[in-house]
């Protein structure tokens, strides 16, 4: 752990509202000290580091300006509010941060009545600060909004469809565009070479007049050539004014977001002067401030624990090939073999391993930007002119593209191979970010084959099986972090669709596995053989097609049959329970049980503490199996 830096004026600030007596200098002062003391706390804990040091100045001057908590401050995703938590009440829980019982890592409603709206996913924060906005307007006790939302995160459809409605409707509103040219990705598309076109070579030239006192403010000649400067950087082909003017906002900017002088200026004009939506295009560099942050590619997006000094981050010591990495090398050999296979993304190539065929096949990957509706009928294209589309999209993400998954995908049966990452509990990214969902949402689908990894090597073959299946849409999840360390077979071997296998045989009690809790069922049955109970341990490997056959092999033949899953009630085991009671097997006989996530959203905390909260560790597996088929513990099992 490294020493606490220095921080006098820092210590001083117990609110925001001890910000607004202070001078300007003693401010630009104040958040050099709140950078060393976010990257203090994230060198313990971990998290979005860069993001962070990049709005600290913007950070400062926003509660300096605006009447926090009644004024309503807005991060889009919320990975970037450690300085914010710092400044409004948190700063003694800081090293808590993304701990079990500790702070979020985003910002998150029952935290702080300074985190007015929750977030993680982007995009949202235009849409809640007009809403907001509408509240206050008709009564409501509450001041601005103002939206934060990164470079990144404006490329998504939803924030234009928000600022098309907060131009329709004129209300005085605040966004903060904060331009940083570096999402989690290189930011893709037209939006974002729009946006860095808006500032050119010189970003802080003659518009920096512009940006600090409005032309309206500027002498006749002045404002005439800072008019013209403006429409030179800004404008869009055979209009005059920005593409943001076009939709009903009055466009500040841009300006340079580490000059303490230059924000508050402009923040302090435009709360003054504004009647209707402004947007303040503010210029950051990411990672601002921390060498190794700006010098490293992601600019330490997401970091472990490191050394303050070198920023060399902990290693953990792997004793199994991560499943997002298995995916990647997997579907770039079937890629080398397969000229029709492509991969999508939604700006994670890096986090969904599509980033490994991304250098060996270039022309081949495609990253849409944050745009996951898009990003689901752009493969749906794709699949219907003849490609083998991997669309590979976190679980919780696939949510937001899940209509275009009906209607485009589904109801078209078209062979779109959709690789869910971070399927399950995930850590210390918590609630907002689980893959508790898809099974329910993706088995419900008529044309849809939804497979899980049982373990990497399961993947391996999980991956040819969704490249070799033309005849629709299939589906396959696995979770974040390692692997079980399987023997890896050389080439993956394409499964029979709907056909599950026997991992361990028994006669008294069966464990049915979906998925990645394959380890935590054997880890049971090895607890329940210790107490004499002989268990059979199944993994379905599917949830639709069901292999029936299995499944009722299973409950013909055992006293109580359990279901496990990493997944929402609704899932697999409803699957399971609705197939047996169609065909009346459940006439008489109750001896099942389903394990599923519980009715409730968990907090973050490592996977395995949180799987325990949830009811699924290994005793928590063994004791459900016992105490369906009505066996009594013997000693062994009695002291777990």
């Amino acid at each position: 752990m490294s020493d606490r830096p220095a921080t006098p004026l820092l210590d001083r600030v117990n609110v925001p509202a001890d910000l607004r007596s202070l001078s300007d200098a003693a401010l630009a002062q104040l958040a050099e000290e709140l950078r060393a003391e976010t990257v203090s706390a994230v060198s313990v804990t971990g998290g979005h580091l860069g993001s962070s040091l990049g709005v600290v100045e913007l950070t400062v001057a926003l509660h300096a300006v605006f009447d926090t908590p009644r004024d309503k401050l807005i991060w889009d995703v919320g990975h970037q509010c450690y300085p914010h938590k710092i400044l409004t009440g948190r700063r003694d829980r800081i090293r808590t941060l993304r701990q079990e019982g500790g702070l979020s890592g985003f910002t998150k409603r029952a935290e702080s009545e300074y985190d007015p709206f929750g977030a993680a996913h982007s995009s949202t924060s235009i849409s809640a600060a007009l809403g907001f906005t509408m509240g206050r307007d008709l009564g409501m006790d509450t001041g601005d909004a103002i939206a934060v939302i990164g470079d990144g995160s404006i490329s998504a459809g939803m924030a234009y469809e928000a600022m098309n409605n907060a131009g329709h409707e004129g209300r005085r509103m605040f966004v903060i565009l904060n331009d940083n040219e570096m999402s989690i990705a290189p930011p893709v598309g037209a939006m974002s070479k729009y946006i860095s076109g808006l500032y050119g070579s010189d970003p802080f030239g003659a518009v920096q007049k512009l940006a600090q006192g409005f032309e309206a403010a500027l002498p006749g000649p002045i404002r005439d050539h800072a008019r013209r400067a403006r429409q030179l950087v800004t404008s869009l082909p055979g209009r005059q004014g920005t593409l943001f003017e076009e939709l009903g906002f009055g466009y500040l900017g841009p300006i340079d977001g580490h000059d303490m002088g230059q924000l508050l200026s402009v923040l302090r004009a435009a709360r003054v002067r504004a009647t209707g939506p402004v947007l303040i295009h503010v210029c950051t560099v990411k990672g601002k401030g921390y060498a190794p942050a700006e010098q490293s590619d992601d600019k330490y997006h997401g970091v472990a624990k490191f050394n303050v000094a070198t920023g060399e981050q902990a290693k953990s010591r792997p004793n199994a090939p991560a499943y997002t990495k298995v995916f990647g090398q997997t579907l770039t050999e079937e890629a080398a073999r397969d000229p029709r296979i492509v991969g999508v993304t939604a700006a994670m190539p890096s986090g969904t391993g599509l980033d490994i065929m991304q250098k060996r096949f270039p022309g081949r990957v495609f990253d849409v930007g944050i745009a996951e509706q898009h990003a689901v009928t752009f493969a749906a294209g794709m699949a219907a002119s003849g490609l083998k589309p991997f669309c590979a999209i976190y679980s919780s993400f696939l949510q937001r593209g899940y209509d275009q998954v009906v209607h485009d995908v589904a109801l078209q049966s078209l062979p779109v191979r959709f690789a869910i990452d971070r399927a399950g509990l995930v850590g210390a990214d918590g609630p907002t970010h689980c893959g508790a969902f898809d099974i329910g949402f993706m088995a419900g689908l008529p044309n849809m084959v939804v497979m899980a990894a049982g373990d990497e090597a399961e993947l391996v073959h999980m991956v040819a099986t969704a490249a070799a299946h033309d005849d629709g849409p299939i589906a396959f999840r696995y979770p974040r972090g390692e692997g079980e360390g399987m023997a890896m077979p050389e080439r993956g071997t394409v499964l029979e669709i709907g056909r599950g296998r026997i991992i361990e045989e028994g006669t008294d009690v069966a464990l049915l596995s979906f998925g990645a809790h394959l380890g935590e069922t054997l880890r049971a049955a090895r607890l329940m053989a210790e107490s004499g109970v002989s268990v059979t341990v199944a993994d379905a490997r599917f949830a639709k097609p069901l292999d029936r056959a299995l499944i009722r092999q299973l409950w013909r033949h055992h006293k109580a049959l359990v279901t496990v899953e990493q997944g929402a009630m609704g899932g697999f085991g409803a699957m399971v329970l609705h197939d047996l009671a169609q065909d009346g097997l459940l006439d008489g006989r109750a001896q099942i049980r389903t394990m599923t996530l519980p009715d409730r959203f968990i907090d973050h905390a490592s996977p395995d503490a949180m799987y325990a909260d949830a009811g699924l560790s290994a005793v928590d597996i063994a004791a459900t199996a016992l105490q369906a088929a009505g066996i009594a513990p013997r000693r062994a099992m009695a002291r777990l």
